[in-house]
């Protein structure tokens, strides 16, 4: 339970139907590493809500501390990709690593869980079993704005046959509306955003900054490759992102990043002919169902499918090969501002196949 509206109703409904229940808050971030206290912290907030959502629906309730393993786990590999101007995701990790990850090998050990127990979420998605295989299946959410499965795409197969999502067949008002009927504490708590460890307290580059130390390098016009100005770090600014460069009267965005040269490279327009990519390569794809790709993804022709390369977009449909290892994706029509490191989700219809890291974009 994160504290939040959506946990506190999956709780409810569990209730309903009469599981064993033992609740459990995992502290990921420990701000005392930034600022050497702990007062003010967004987490005691959540942890004091998660308790009166539990003593509401008689539940008992633990925190676990997994900031150590989120640090090693997520954070640091994610400040490397940032440091190569990449751009990752580290809620999908977060949920790989973390949540389906540490937590889940931290209860099977723990005397109130045990290995045969089931970790339910308040996330906007669905399973099911496969009816060929009896394999378990990662569906999208009903809700499509909330459907969340995007963010559960890397979990293994193995994590995913031992998780509930109690709301995942409801939308997020239907959610709101269920936690007032319950008369849940949580009913009227505003909807968290953006990643744990930097929340509303400022900017992203702000945040990095206090990690990674200045590295300036040349803003070049990529039409003319003239210098425009001057970045301090090529973490400051994803694909198709707009750049303020002083002296410029009109908005200029990154089209490109070498990160050989700390180069930035900056069109005129956010729909520039070159911010468009035709191919998504992953070298690194982590199909859901281990060591099971779709069948005929081997072959020239590939298969059909559709694919995902941001959380809020509609999702692409084009064919998907495995050449030399990778998964190739080449879309149907092409798509704009892809950039390296971003998490790329492969479906089906509404079945979620996998993800992997961008490598390159063609």
């Amino acid at each position: 339970m994160s504290g939040g509206v959506d946990s506190s109703v999956a709780a409810r409904l569990l209730c309903d139907k009469h599981y064993d229940l033992s609740a459990v808050f995992m502290r990921n971030w420990d701000q005392r590493d930034e600022t050497g206290t702990d007062e003010g912290c967004a987490w005691k907030q959540d942890w004091e809500d998660v308790q009166s959502v539990c003593k509401h629906l008689d539940i008992p309730c633990r925190m676990v501390d997994l900031s150590r393993q989120y640090w090693l786990r997520v954070f640091v590999p994610a400040l490397k990709q940032w440091e190569l101007g990449q751009t990752p995701n580290p809620d999908v990790w977060c949920n790989k690593e973390i949540k389906f990850g540490a937590l889940l090998e931290h209860l099977s050990s723990d005397p109130l869980a045990g290995p045969s127990s089931y970790l339910a979420t308040g996330h906007y998605a669905m399973t099911a079993r496969d009816a060929a295989t009896d394999r378990p299946k990662l569906l999208r959410g009903v809700d499509p704005i909330k459907d969340q499965s995007y963010f559960l795409s890397a979990i293994s197969e193995e994590g995913l046959s031992r998780t509930l999502f109690p709301i995942g067949h409801l939308t997020k008002p239907e959610v709101r509306q269920m936690a007032k009927d319950f008369d849940l504490p949580t009913a009227d708590r505003p909807e968290s955003m953006g990643l744990c460890f930097i929340g509303k307290r400022g900017k992203f580059s702000k945040f990095i900054d206090q990690y990674l130390p200045p590295k300036p390098g040349p803003i070049l016009d990529k039409r003319t490759s003239r210098r425009l100005g001057v970045h301090q770090g090529l973490w400051e600014y994803t694909i198709g992102q707009r750049v303020g460069i002083d002296g410029m009267r009109h908005a200029m965005y990154a089209s490109e990043k070498d990160s050989d040269t700390n180069t930035i490279y900056v069109v005129p327009t956010s729909t520039h002919e070159s911010l468009y990519r035709h191919t998504v390569i992953s070298r690194d794809f982590n199909w859901l169902w281990t060591g099971s790709s779709p069948p005929g993804i081997d072959s020239e022709d590939g298969v059909a499918v559709t694919a995902k390369f941001r959380h809020r977009m509609d999702p692409a449909p084009g064919v998907a090969r495995i050449r030399m290892g990778k998964v190739e994706i080449t879309f149907d029509e092409p798509q704009q501002a892809i950039a390296a490191g971003q998490v790329l989700v492969l479906y089906q219809g509404d079945w979620c196949l996998g993800s992997g890291k961008i490598t390159r974009a063609t």
